[in-house]
């Protein structure tokens, strides 16, 4: 049988773990809602709060949903039953479900967002895209691969890796040799100046808009992987940090969770 804990106490632990005081100003991470009170139950991990991931967690017995993106985020100016978050909170209230979102603060970590994404990519010898004030603490990373490989070759990596069905670049010779790689999981163009001081030979995020191809100049290639593809191994992180700390009690990743965008 499980010693009984508190949600408190886990969102305590996340606290000192992911560190939400290392999140962008903008941001909201951090514990959005719930009663830390409460008898802790188990953790559901996805990367977005939608009525399906809810649900699961309802279904599950799980009484902490941890996101990488934070459902409260602008502000949320009525809770009731005729709006989608609205009916989310009444939801989440009813069944006890607390929440929790650890979002840029896992970004600028050296072994979150991005750590993952460049270890998966084998990438050696990583440092901070830019970094902050803080040491070993700020956007990005910057990383190179064992030996150089074919421009076209490394993307046909990124697709597979992601789950991509396509990725948009800037144009590019397909046999370049790309050797040095700078990324940043999720929207990602205001580092591109950094990833071309850095000398990257490839610079990997999301969200670029058509002008930001231009920003290119043939001075690096710029891969468009997708939001959600480029920051789905947030859950991994999540998932294992937690899954450590309380091994006694349920930790799963939503079965539910997908891209918000489809391709057809």
């Amino acid at each position: 049988m499980n010693k009984k804990i508190s949600i408190g106490e886990v969102i305590n632990f996340l606290d000192k773990t992911f560190r939400p005081e290392l999140q962008e100003d903008y941001d909201n991470a951090g514990f959005l809602l719930g009663d830390s009170t409460i008898s802790y139950s188990g953790t559901l991990v996805a990367l977005d709060l939608t009525s399906a991931v809810v649900e699961e967690a309802v279904n599950e017995g799980l009484n902490l949903i941890v996101t990488h993106h934070p459902f409260i985020f602008s502000g949320i100016k009525r809770i009731t039953d005729r709006t989608e978050a609205g009916r989310i909170v009444l939801k989440l209230i009813k069944n006890k479900i607390s929440v929790y979102a650890a979002h840029t603060n896992l970004d600028n970590l050296p072994w979150g967002v991005n750590g993952i994404l460049a270890e998966k990519l084998g990438l050696k010898d990583c440092r901070i895209l830019r970094q902050s004030s803080v040491d070993n603490i700020g956007a990005g990373m910057v990383g190179m691969l064992p030996k150089e490989t074919e421009a076209d070759k490394f993307l046909l990596k990124i697709k597979k890796l992601t789950g991509q069905p396509s990725i948009r670049t800037s144009k590019h010779d397909p046999k370049q040799e790309v050797r040095r790689v700078a990324l940043c999981g999720g929207s990602g163009s205001e580092f591109i100046p950094d990833a071309i001081a850095a000398k990257a030979d490839l610079y990997l995020t999301a969200d670029l808009k058509y002008h930001d191809f231009q920003r290119a100049e043939g001075r690096i290639i710029l891969a468009d992987a997708g939001h959600y593809e480029t920051e789905q191994f947030a859950k991994e992180i999540i998932s294992r940090v937690i899954s450590e700390k309380f091994s006694n009690f349920a930790c799963r990743i939503s079965e539910s969770q997908a891209s918000l965008i489809q391709y057809i």
